[in-house]
């Protein structure tokens, strides 16, 4: 058996997205206002390749119990929607029932989330973690002891779980440092980092979902990387 033969690593995808026909109330790279799991359960079975899963979660926040709740800075953070362990864990079931077989889920958490245990989200669902990625924001937050500057994305797969052939580039560092202009926004993620990920688990014109989109980052991420996005908040497109 030759080296190549057995390298796992691989700069090409082997894995296709089969040809679906999306309902007609979805629109394509568009903001729409609708709730996460009545979107999810809209869509085709294993349809799609890359989702992302912002859960908008009080956690760390309940625990910490910091005492600024809808005062300063925190007012836009209080105001949103929260979800409970039951709704995150319904989305990422909606999401996999989403996902073509090996398709990937990036799914950001906090560090309470990632100390503390984030494994009842996973619960019944065919999903392996097989990587993680540390969001340096490059400014500092809250905190009672350290002050917090990071977040982190929680690389998911559905089985069957493999590299080679479906994950095109390995230049992506584990610790990420972009600074993001909130814009009104309480939660904006990194739109760099969310476009090298959905290009390396996907292909030019491939569909990338996101249930809770919450200031539509991941669709700017696809709009730089020729991919298509499909999807929606419940508090649509305006800032919180």
């Amino acid at each position: 058996m030759s080296v190549g033969t057995l390298n796992v690593f691989s700069s090409k995808r082997t894995l296709e997205t089969p040809n679906v026909s999306i309902p007609g109330s979805l629109k394509l790279n568009q903001k729409m206002t609708m709730d996460g799991s009545l979107f999810l359960s809209m869509l085709p079975k294993e349809s799609v390749t890359v989702a992302f899963l912002d859960p908008q979660y009080r956690g760390v926040l309940d625990k910490m119990n910091y005492g600024n709740e809808g005062k300063g800075r925190a007012k836009a953070r209080c105001s949103l929607q929260q979800m409970d362990d039951q709704t995150i864990h319904k989305l990422i079931k909606g999401i996999s029932n989403a996902l073509i077989p090996s398709g990937h889920l990036f799914l950001w958490i906090d560090k309470f989330h990632l100390c503390t245990g984030f494994r009842c989200w996973l619960n019944e669902t065919p999903f392996d973690v097989v990587d993680m990625i540390t969001w340096d924001k490059m400014k500092i937050g809250m905190g009672y002891r350290t002050r917090r500057k990071s977040e982190h994305l929680i690389v998911l797969q559905k089985t069957p779980r493999k590299a080679k052939g479906v994950w095109q580039n390995h230049k992506i560092p584990d610790v990420w440092a972009e600074e993001v202009k909130k814009n009104g926004y309480a939660h904006r993620k990194p739109v760099g980092l969310q476009g090298k990920l959905l290009a390396a688990v996907s292909n030019s014109g491939d569909i990338v979902i996101d249930p809770a989109a919450g200031s539509f980052s991941v669709l700017e991420a696809c709009q730089n990387e020729n991919r298509n996005f499909l999807g929606c908040d419940i508090n649509g497109s305006c800032p919180s």
